[in-house]
């Protein structure tokens, strides 16, 4: 096992993804439900996507488990044989784009944004090698190429038809074609704040599309899926699966010889960490996997969220920043920041005789929370007190974010936690200190 640790971060990276995706594989075999696995992936495949859908609700355990282990046997194939370096951002975007296979991505929908970015790099004459993780970042949108594909302009589904095919290669190939732009420009507007960056060009983008293709012509916007179908949980399986999955990595970390001090220091760090495989090696990187996993898993017990398609996903879609930063210490305060906002405003809806609905446990809220975990680089860069506040303005902001794009953008907590970067990070700059600047003071 210790020779997995001397591995290089490209082969290591792949074989944890690859270990990642049978897990699923074993997951859905195992599933109850798993004689109507291949019939429940038609069900996946052949449906619109708006988020938030329940994927459980509608294909079932099984099939879910399946849709997400062929996302990822799919996504390490393009990173193998395209032969592209694997790094902290292609765990980001692997493991993100895997947790959305339970709710919003399928291995139908995401090719038509990655032939855009194909597209891109033959008319840039560049190589595919070095757009694999713009690919992965692309079906951040996927929900609206179903849409296309099974629906628009009708407000029920009409299933597979060649005007449906043609609007979603369409509108896949301008979301795949024009990103690869946004994805470098985006780090100067938040900084470097937000690990979800690739959430604002892809929120923008669906602000735009949902103006030129619903709001401008006067469409009318499809609703939402029925609430009751987020009901179609299931915590003993989530719990199950993410404890046997995120212990595994615990237990293979101490066997390629880790150790509790090397881990330490690493939650001690005084400033961000961008890369934690770069910066402290492969085993410790699959013991934060583990830790941090269990630590997302236990929050969403504490609070009381429901295991359904959605939930489980954002489990995965929150561990996705484990590479790049986040850890139990830069998280904590994030996860405190939104449970104190949630009693605040409660208190302040009962004050003005509102109607409350963002309780901590609220389907929203739990899906918001997920996203502010990508302002984690704020509590290492200027401490616990400022990720705190940064989690109270995302709250207040990740319920009202999904009227700008129409609900197609799978990263509106990742977009809402660039926003709050816009709002945030300016004033940190001009009235804060960083943890290193108090530190070299209290030297002096």
């Amino acid at each position: 096992m210790k020779r997995l640790n001397k591995l290089s971060e490209t082969d290591f990276l792949k074989l944890f993804f690859l270990f990642l995706s049978t897990c699923f594989l074993v997951g859905a075999v195992c599933m109850p439900d798993r004689g109507e696995m291949l019939s429940g992936l038609w069900k996946i495949l052949a449906s619109t996507c708006k988020i938030s859908t329940n994927y459980f609700a509608l294909g079932g355990y099984a099939a879910t488990f399946l849709n997400m282990a062929l996302l990822g046997f799919v996504l390490t194939g393009l990173y193998h044989f395209l032969k592209a370096p694997v790094n902290n951002v292609s765990t980001l975007a692997f493991v993100l784009t895997l947790g959305f296979g339970s709710w919003g991505i399928n291995v139908l929908n995401l090719w038509f944004s990655v032939l855009g970015v194909v597209l891109y790099a033959a008319v840039k004459r560049e190589k595919l090698s070095g757009h694999v993780n713009a690919m992965l970042f692309s079906t951040g949108i996927a929900p609206l190429i179903s849409e296309m594909l099974f629906r628009y302009p009708h407000a029920e589904a009409l299933g597979f038809h060649w005007a449906g095919l043609g609007l979603a290669v369409l509108v896949g190939v301008c979301i795949g074609f024009f990103l690869p732009a946004g994805l470098a420009y985006s780090p100067k507007v938040h900084k470097g704040f937000d690990l979800y960056s690739a959430a604002l060009p892809i929120g923008m983008t669906a602000f735009l599309l949902q103006t030129v293709l619903y709001k401008a012509p006067g469409v009318a916007l499809p609703a939402a899926p029925a609430g009751e179908t987020l009901q179609v949980a299931s915590a003993m399986a989530a719990n199950l699966f993410c404890g046997i999955v995120f212990g595994l990595c615990i237990v293979f970390a101490l066997l390629m010889g880790t150790k509790p001090k090397d881990y330490w220091k690493m939650l001690t760090e005084k400033d961000q960490v961008s890369s934690v495989t770069a910066a402290y090696g492969n085993a410790v990187f699959l013991l934060n996997v583990g830790l941090f996993g269990l630590m997302i898993l236990g929050y969403y017990d504490l609070v009381g969220g429901a295991f359904n398609g959605i939930t489980f996903g954002i489990i995965f879609c929150m561990l996705a920043t484990c590479n790049s930063g986040s850890n139990p210490a830069t998280v904590w305060p994030i996860l405190l920041g939104y449970v104190a906002a949630s009693y605040l405003f409660r208190g302040v809806s009962a004050l003005t005789g509102g109607q409350f609905a963002q309780a901590i446990s609220a389907q929203a809220i739990l899906v918001g929370l997920c996203y502010a975990n990508g302002l984690s680089p704020i509590t290492a860069k200027y401490g616990w007190q400022y990720g705190f506040g940064a989690a109270v303005v995302h709250y207040c902001l990740v319920t009202t974010v999904p009227s700008l794009h129409g609900g197609f953008c799978l990263y509106n907590g990742g977009f809402t936690a660039a926003l709050t970067c816009i709002l945030v990070v300016p004033q940190l700059e001009r009235f804060a200190r960083t943890k290193l600047q108090r530190l070299e003071a209290k030297k002096r």
